[in-house]
């Protein structure tokens, strides 16, 4: 195919050739790397409003494209657009090996505490996998972790923990997990010239954040999360809908992706009721939901999810009815009387790890306590696509990994498909260019820090208060 040439509204840029394509996405533009933007992305036009037609075009040469989807495990997407690029895309500039072993120091501000408490065990399994896998390979860099606490938006604990690592000169740090808790020490961070790379942040907030180009996650945006949730929700036959939200950028973020999305299916949002960090009673809020009468109730919350769903249950609102998201989506085997929640259904980014051959028997090794999986895998690709970074700049300094992050991902140009640590690191020490994708799937930056590809599991949950993927 040509070169592409889009042109946009004044909030949008022009594509020639090897420019980048910029996209407006709720008014705000949106750069992404030249190649294939397949089915489920956000496509808007120049009125920054979403087309409604479906189309799917041939596959771009794979040595010249980068894709850009979401997948949905068959969920008909509204509002979605395909398109097809291709454009010259330079090759990345070719590293001299390191002539000795770097050593690499990272730190992890996870969720030993709060609301995400449940999400820390298999964070930090991940990261600690990850050290040994690149440790193990003896490929030109070791990597040593110091693992802190983020606590949550209540506290100052994630604060604390990265004054602490930052003093010990590490060169990034993995975390946080909730969007909320990193927007209150990014700035920090991004001052002392260190890379910030979290597993499991998805609020659309931080995409055009100002972060000097040190802010890096590879976990997709809510907006993704919430089309696929709100289609879900209304191909269920849901015609109105009440959301119990987390009043911080996770929470918002997600719900107002939830709601373009079912409102632009059909369906009528009836109650959106708020509630803070921190707070301890939410009865005001379940009696203004269960009085609109919706079809449905999405809880897009971090553990308040325990307290919450008891009480709309209790309220008389029916458990199956319920739709949970990636910050509650967990085991309430023990929290909640059987069969509470049995049919309800929840959406969660990443891959089945039931498909990750033996990555979850390696984590168990690792922490055999370990029963909750969510976001391990996004973890240990963070630990690996930073050493890779390292490796391929031949430098620890923050902001050299930064520089070739989008690079070792696929993002940037051409480069030879790895798929572990090791190959990929021979792939950099033989003098070429890596793209690395790892457990957690197909990985390509884009050069604003996010994630170009995503898959989105759904859940339902049993009579035993756990789930499985139905997708």
């Amino acid at each position: 195919m040509a070169a592409a040439h889009v042109t946009g509204c004044n909030d949008c840029a022009v594509l020639h050739g090897c420019d980048t394509l910029v996209l407006c996405i709720g008014g705000m533009p949106r750069k992404f790397a030249r190649g294939r933007v397949s089915v489920a992305c956000f496509v808007l036009n120049h009125n920054h409003n979403a087309r409604s037609n479906m189309s799917v075009f041939a596959k771009a040469p794979a040595s010249r494209s980068r894709s850009f989807k979401t997948v949905i495990g068959g969920i008909a997407m509204i509002g979605a657009t395909a398109l097809v690029l291709t454009g010259c895309a330079p090759a990345g500039d070719t590293p001299a090996a390191p002539t000795e072993t770097l050593s690499l120091k990272i730190g992890t501000i996870l969720p030993q505490s709060g609301a995400l408490a449940f999400l820390g065990p298999p964070e930090e399994a991940g990261v600690a996998l990850a050290v040994q896998d690149i440790n193990a390979a003896d490929l030109g860099i070791t990597v040593e972790a110091i693992y802190r606490d983020s606590g949550d938006t209540t506290t100052d604990t994630a604060t604390v923990s990265v004054t602490d690592l930052l003093s010990q000169d590490v060169s990034a740090i993995v975390g946080a997990a909730s969007s909320g808790v990193s927007l209150t020490v990014i700035d920090q961070i991004v001052a002392a010239g260190v890379v910030q790379f979290s597993p499991a942040n998805t609020s659309p907030t931080l995409t055009d954040y100002d972060d000097n180009g040190l802010y890096w996650r590879n976990a997709p945006s809510d907006l993704l999360q919430g089309e696929v949730l709100g289609n879900l929700i209304a191909e269920d036959g849901a015609a109105t809908l009440g959301m119990m939200v987390l009043n911080d950028a996770y929470g918002t973020g997600l719900a107002a992706a939830l709601k373009a999305t079912f409102e632009a299916a059909g369906g009528s949002v009836v109650a959106e009721e708020l509630f803070n960090e921190g707070d301890t009673s939410f009865d005001a809020q379940v009696s203004t939901l269960t009085a609109a009468a919706p079809d449905a109730i999405a809880v897009i919350t971090f553990d308040q999810a325990k307290v919450i769903v008891p009480a709309l249950v209790g309220a008389g609102f029916p458990g199956a009815s319920l739709y949970f998201v990636d910050g509650n989506l967990a085991d309430y085997s023990a929290d909640f009387e059987a069969g509470l929640v049995e049919g309800a259904k929840g959406t969660l980014p990443g891959l089945d790890i039931a498909s990750l051959g033996d990555f979850q028997e390696r984590l168990l090794e690792v922490d055999p306590a370990l029963t909750e999986f969510s976001y391990a895998a996004e973890s240990y690709d963070a630990v690996v696509l930073l050493a890779l970074a390292a490796l391929a700049a031949g430098s620890t300094v923050g902001v050299d990994i930064a520089a070739k992050l989008q690079e070792v991902s696929g993002g940037s140009g051409d480069g030879t498909k790895a798929t572990d640590f090791a190959s990929a690191a021979q792939i950099i020490l033989d003098g070429g260019v890596v793209d690395y994708d790892g457990v957690s799937g197909p990985i390509t930056f884009n050069e604003k820090g996010d994630p170009t590809e995503a898959t989105i599991g759904i859940f339902q949950y049993g009579a035993d208060n756990t789930f499985s993927r139905l997708n």
